[in-house]
């Protein structure tokens, strides 16, 4: 446990040395979305006065699970590619499926740290108002959803080769970012079902509709304790698949 703790700190001190850089990444993008889809057309009445309610926890709850799994593969693309910056961990006093875990807690504590910095921009951004009993309930759908998402980050990043990372955010994010039901409530795409199955695929649905039902409960949701449910379900199977590819390039 000492080792382990002492790889994440490791890996927690090189974030902070790197923090302009984090910052920008995991801000930028959702403030713009928030910002156009809320702010901009919310005053020019394009989309109704409430869309602020559903969209913000769906930004907060895309975020950390994005968050979460781009830095989860990204340094493992890396790891295993030209730096071999996992030898250094594989040396340590520790099995290698612990440090494998210790890439998902790690990618996990950065997503979760992405969903957090997004609280404060949108209460200053947004007029938006959230019941103080769901916030318990909130922190813990987004710690799973954070969990799922560095899991999938770390079959992705034990899967897809240095030459094809570019081609990765292309086929692989763009899909989950919209399809992850982020900008609408899941339960009202009944006229789209294929749609909605789609979605329904997509672990990110689960993470925004359960920070609706704790945040927004006014908004049609998906059950929260379903939410629970396939986050874990989520949580495991990705989990094992990516410790297999995981163990599967450390000892190539």
């Amino acid at each position: 446990m000492r080792t382990f703790g002492a790889i994440l700190w490791r890996d927690t001190f090189v974030t902070g040395r790197e923090l302009p850089s984090f910052l920008a990444q995991v801000i930028i993008q959702p403030f713009f979305i928030l910002f156009i889809f809320a702010k901009v057309l919310g005053d020019i009445g394009y989309v109704q006065g409430d869309f602020a309610t559903v969209l913000l926890p769906g930004i907060i709850a895309m975020n950390g699970f994005l968050g979460a799994l781009q830095n989860t593969t990204l340094p493992l693309v890396l790891d295993f590619s030209w730096t071999r910056e996992i030898e250094d961990r594989l040396l340590a006093p520790i099995s290698i499926p612990f440090v494998a875990v210790e890439k998902i807690v790690f990618g996990a504590i950065r997503g979760l740290l992405s969903a957090l910095l997004m609280v404060p921009v949108g209460f200053i951004m947004l007029d938006v108002t959230w019941p103080v009993e769901g916030l318990a309930g909130a922190l813990l759908i987004i710690i799973l959803g954070t969990l799922a998402g560095a899991s999938v980050g770390m079959v992705i990043g034990t899967s897809v080769p240095p030459r094809r990372i570019n081609v990765m955010f292309a086929v692989i994010l763009t899909p989950l970012l919209f399809t992850g039901s982020a900008q609408f409530p899941w339960t009202q795409l009944d006229h789209l079902r294929w749609f909605q199955i789609i979605c329904a695929l997509n672990p990110l649905t689960y993470v925004s509709e359960g920070m609706r039902a704790e945040l927004a409960p006014a908004v049609p949701h998906i059950p929260y304790v379903v939410c629970l449910a396939v986050l874990t379900f989520a949580t495991l199977i990705f989990g094992a698949l990516g410790m297999r590819g995981f163990l599967r390039r450390s000892l190539d």
